[in-house]
């Protein structure tokens, strides 16, 4: 199977809309608040963490987060935009989320994390199930798979 097919393919129930529009609200969100707020979530809080070349990064990760969440919520190349956020969470988890469980008490950490453990497993859902019936990506998977009647 080609790899555009895989990407688009899914044959998951309609109601994998319900957290598509949730993942993706909420990376679409974030992403234009990374540029609203750049001080408090983009580049200014990317330097309080550490992240290397924050001035490129904040910006990058507010773009991809922007683009992943229109994706996920239109449900177009859902797969791609998936794995491109399951990586932005397991950065985000990794450099705000562990060092506070090692530095406090885990309810710290569990009350601190759950809003990025819900966008990772979100994200992941969407990454094995697809966008589901409703979407873009189905309408593309029927189109490439339904075989084109001759005309004479």
């Amino acid at each position: 199977m080609p790899l555009m097919r895989k990407l688009v393919s899914t044959d998951a129930p309609g109601v994998v809309l319900l957290p598509r529009l949730i993942v993706g609200g909420v990376f679409l969100s974030e992403g234009i608040q990374k540029f609203l707020f750049p001080g408090e979530l983009g580049v200014g809080r990317f330097v309080k963490i550490g992240i290397p070349s924050p001035e490129f990064m904040g910006p990058f990760v507010g773009i991809c987060e922007i683009l992943c969440g229109a994706l996920i919520l239109i449900g177009l190349l859902t797969r791609f935009a998936s794995l491109v956020m399951i990586i932005d969470m397991l950065v985000a988890i990794g450099t705000t989320k562990i060092p506070l469980l090692v530095s406090k008490v885990f309810w710290n950490f569990a009350h601190e994390a759950r809003v990025d453990y819900s966008m990772l497993l979100g994200s992941l859902f969407l990454l094995i199930a697809g966008a589901g019936v409703l979407s873009v990506d189905a309408r593309m998977h029927r189109e490439t798979t339904t075989p084109k009647k001759d005309t004479p």
